[in-house]
C-alpha cells in the first residue's frame, strides 16, 4: 500500500466494509479523489490517519485480527460460486472446498480467517468437519460460519460443536458480508 489507498484498502485498515468508506466519502467526512477514466476513488494515507484519529477508529491492520481469507466449503457449485462472488466483491481472498474432506485438508494450507460451512454435504458433512476441528490443532486461528438451510436441530448442533455463527440459506449478500466482517473483529 502506497500513499494513496483504494476504498478496499482503507476499509481493511478501519475494519469496516468498503461501502462504509464510500459513504464517508460521499458525505464529505473523508476526503478522496477520483481516478480518471474508471472513477475509482483514492484516499491519501495522511487523510485516513487523521480521520481515524479524530473519530477514535483503531488501525485494524496493527490489531490482532484474523486474515481476510475465507475458505468456502459447499458441495453445490452454484452456491459456492455465489458466496465466492459476494466475498471477492468485498475484498476477501477466497478458496472453495467441494466437500467436507477437502475443507479439512485445505484448512492448514490456506489458513483462512473464516471457514464457511454447509452442513449437508455427501461423505464428510459439516457436522463431521466441526468434530474434526475440535480434535485437531491448526497452525492458525480461524472462525466457522455455518451457511445452511438445514433444520433448527442441526443448526443448534453445529453451534454446540463449535460453529461461531449461523446464516440461513438463502442469505442476503450484505448480511453475509457484515456477519463475516464482524466475526473477523470479534
Amino acid at each position: 500500500m502506497g500513499d494513496a489507498l483504494s476504498t478496499g484498502e482503507a476499509a481493511r485498515i478501519c475494519g469496516v466494509n468498503f461501502r462504509t468508506i464510500s459513504r464517508w466519502i460521499e458525505r464529505g467526512l473523508l476526503p478522496a479523489y477520483k481516478l480518471p477514466g474508471r472513477g475509482d476513488r483514492r484516499i491519501l494515507r495522511e487523510e485516513l490517519t487523521r480521520f481515524m484519529r479524530e473519530n477514535g477508529i483503531p488501525d485494524c491492520l496493527t490489531a490482532n485480527m484474523l486474515p481476510r481469507r475465507v475458505l468456502i466449503a459447499d458441495d453445490e457449485p452454484a452456491m459456492a460460486s455465489a458466496i465466492e462472488r459476494v466475498l471477492r466483491n468485498a475484498d476477501f481472498e477466497t478458496a472453495i472446498a467441494n466437500n467436507g474432506f477437502e475443507a479439512g485438508a485445505m484448512l492448514p494450507i490456506f489458513k483462512p480467517g473464516i471457514l464457511t460451512l454447509d452442513l449437508r454435504m455427501p461423505g464428510v458433512d459439516g457436522l463431521d468437519v466441526l468434530r474434526y476441528i475440535q480434535k485437531e490443532q491448526f497452525p492458525a486461528l480461524f472462525k466457522t460460519l455455518v451457511i445452511s438451510a438445514d433444520t433448527e436441530i442441526r443448526l443448534a448442533e453445529a453451534l454446540a460443536l463449535g460453529a461461531h455463527r449461523v446464516v440461513r440459506k438463502p442469505f442476503i449478500n450484505d448480511q453475509l458480508v457484515n456477519v463475516i466482517e464482524k466475526m473477523l473483529l470479534d
